[in-house]
């Protein structure tokens, strides 16, 4: 039979991961009590399942796709369903955590007796016609949650640590979110000082590749700099080693933060970031 997958939560990613998965034949549950008409609309176009904290737990597979502050917290929330099931669900972690995260989380999962997989999104939300993002998972029951390759999911299993999987996600997001924040910072910081047209002027003459790979990340992280205040500082925690680098990052999750504040109020600083990037040599 095929198996029942639960998706939590139905925003862009998860309701795009279930959507992928419905279009492949499968049941695909979600919970949505307490979650807005836009959410719902969403879940219910993804061709997503309103369902029970008790209904889920009988799913074979529990998605966790969330904004990284709240994976702990869903995980306990479903402890005591999944203690009380007799379907024991896989549980994967999918979200932007790092590996001591995920222990907190494999940890709160570990009394339901469900197998954990610590599993990273790499890549867009996946749309008709492509591949979608890459899935990378590990732990001991990584390879069970391969099984839904056969269902449009590209999932790549690592060897190596229960939490190889958020390390590499951590790892690949502290580079490249991070050198969005880097180049936003210094684009808006010259605009403040009326070097823009300079700055764009070199960056076309010697930095080609960068300003192009920048025009196409920064055009989108306007709407997601909120989500990824909660990453950097996870990233933050996941270099904690070196301290130099843990500012770093704490110093991208403030810029993000503060820029996300800006767009929530005004927009200013995504319009002086929109009309840096817009620009043309002469």
């Amino acid at each position: 039979m095929s198996p029942v997958v639960a998706v939590i939560a139905p925003g862009a990613m998860g309701a795009a991961v279930g959507k992928r998965l419905s279009d492949n034949g499968l049941m695909v549950l979600t919970s949505l009590d307490g979650r807005s008409e836009e959410t719902r609309a969403r879940a219910k176009a993804a061709g997503m399942t309103a369902a029970k904290d008790g209904d889920i737990a009988r799913a074979d597979f529990i998605l966790s796709i969330l904004p990284p502050g709240d994976a702990l917290s869903l995980a306990q929330r479903f402890v005591p369903a999944l203690t009380a099931s007799n379907a024991k669900p896989v549980y994967v972690d999918c979200n932007a955590i790092n590996p001591k995260t995920v222990d907190r989380v494999a940890a709160a999962i570990a009394p339901s007796e469900c197998p954990f997989v610590d599993a990273g999104i790499i890549g867009q939300p996946p749309k008709p016609g492509d591949a979608g993002p890459r899935i990378y998972a590990s732990g001991a029951a990584a390879p069970r949650f391969a099984a839904l390759r056969d269902y449009g999911l590209d999932i790549r299993v690592l060897d190596g640590e229960m939490s190889a999987a958020s390390a590499l996600k951590m790892s690949y997001a502290g580079i490249t979110k991070g050198t969005q924040a880097i180049g936003a910072a210094m684009m808006l910081a010259a605009t403040r000082a009326g070097s823009a047209d300079a700055l764009m002027a070199e960056l076309q003459l010697s930095q080609k590749e960068m300003l192009a790979w920048l025009k196409r990340q920064l055009t989108m992280m306007p709407p997601k700099a909120y989500r990824w205040v909660a990453e950097m500082q996870e990233i933050a925690g996941f270099v904690g080693d070196d301290p130099a680098a843990r500012e770093l990052y704490e110093g991208a999750a403030e810029f993000y933060e503060r820029f996300a504040e800006d767009f929530a109020a005004g927009k200013k600083d995504a319009a002086a970031l929109a009309a840096f990037l817009s620009k043309t040599s002469s």
